[in-house]
Order: C-alpha cells, then structure tokens, then sequence
C-alpha cells in the first residue's frame, strides 16, 4: 500500500497521538516479520482512531469484519468495558491463528470471539444490534457488507469501512480492477443514501465513518 500522506507527517500525527500497547506493537511487528501483505495492519494511528470512535460511541459491543491478525480487535477490545464484547469474522486460518496468540496474552483478550469462515454467511447469523461495526474485509462485497451493517447497527451507533481510498485509485475512471470498482461504488452507494450521514477521512488508506438516522 502506498502512503497517500507524507511519511514525516504520519509518523507526526503517530507521537501526537494514542500510545500504542505493548501487545499490540509486538502484534504489528510479528505480522510484518511473518505475514504476507503485512500493511493489512491498520497500525498505530488508525488504531488510534477506532479506540477514539469506540470511546465516543460508548460502545459495548462491536462486530468486525475481517480479522487478519487480530490488530483492530485488539485496538477495540483494549477500550471496552469489562463486559464489552468483539466479534470478528474472517476466513483466514493462518492469520487468525496468529490473532488468536496475542489475543491470549492480552488481558483484553477474553472480550474478542472470533468467527470462522466466510463473512458474508456469519452476517446472516448475527443478532444485533451493535454499537460499532467495522468493515476491512474483500472489496467485492463492501456494498454487501454496508448493507447489512445498517440492519445491524444501533441508531446511536457508527459504521466504519476501511480502505476507501484504495491507495488513491478511487479516483482512476475507468477503475483498474474489480476491487476499485466495487469500493467506487459502495462510495457512490453510502454517498446517495439518504438513511445515514457520512464523512470520507483521509486517514491512512481513507475511511468512512457512517451515523444512521434516527427513524
């Protein structure tokens, strides 16, 4: 992933920002070491960001989806309350293996329940409502995945989907593959969609942060 900010400024922004926890700097450090495509990691600032959403939300309880190692879940599980609960899905065995380690040496660990197998078919099964939901999984079904987060958030409550910038080729027409095209138009989609409100941040890799309406 290219960085769309420059790397003094987002280092910057890092030393002004939310200290990040032993265990989740050893997380970040191990996937680096060992992952492919370790800038999958949302790393310490946009970690940052999603400890703020869930302490401004007063969330509870979270739905994830996509897991990879477990840094986001970390990130969240660290600011819940001792009786908040994460659940996070993903379908990568290898990954969630390694989520599964760092989760068992946090003393946060136990409010994270990770969900295997395909995300799409895990939503089905999911009982809201949630306070917080957190997209960074494929692409292809973003619009899918947005979709079904409205039915399962609280109306007090936020969506947040990762990568809307797609290393700046949101702005490429025509798109250059399927993946740009499907988050160009979950963009179009939330932007039209007259049940919520919503802001693109240029954080990182671009996220959107989505309120519902109340009905």
């Amino acid at each position: 992933m290219k960085s769309l900010v420059l790397p003094e400024i987002e280092a910057y922004a890092e030393a002004h920002s939310m200290v990040e926890s032993d265990v989740c700097r050893r997380l970040r450090e191990e996937t680096y070491r060992t992952m492919d495509l370790p800038q999958m990691v949302v790393g310490p600032l946009e970690g940052g960001f999603l400890k703020m959403m869930t302490c401004l939300v007063q969330a509870k309880r979270i739905l994830e989806i996509g897991t990879f190692t477990g840094y986001s879940a970390l990130c969240f599980a660290e600011v819940l309350p001792s009786d908040g609960s994460v659940i996070t899905c993903d379908i990568d065995v290898k990954s969630t293996a390694l989520a599964q380690k760092y989760f068992a040496e946090s003393s946060h660990g136990q409010k994270i329940d990770i969900k295997i197998g395909a995300a799409f078919d895990t939503l089905q099964t999911m009982t809201g409502p949630f306070d917080l939901i957190f997209i960074d999984a494929d692409k292809i079904n973003y619009v899918n995945y947005y979709q079904r987060a409205l039915d399962l958030v609280t109306e007090r409550g936020v969506i947040l989907i990762d990568n809307v910038l797609w290393n700046g080729d949101v702005v490429q027409s025509p798109p250059v593959d399927d993946s740009t095209a499907a988050i160009q138009e979950l963009n179009r989609v939330v932007h039209a969609d007259s049940r919520v409100s919503a802001v693109l941040v240029t954080i990182r890799d671009g996220v959107l942060v989505i309120t519902p309406h109340a009905h």
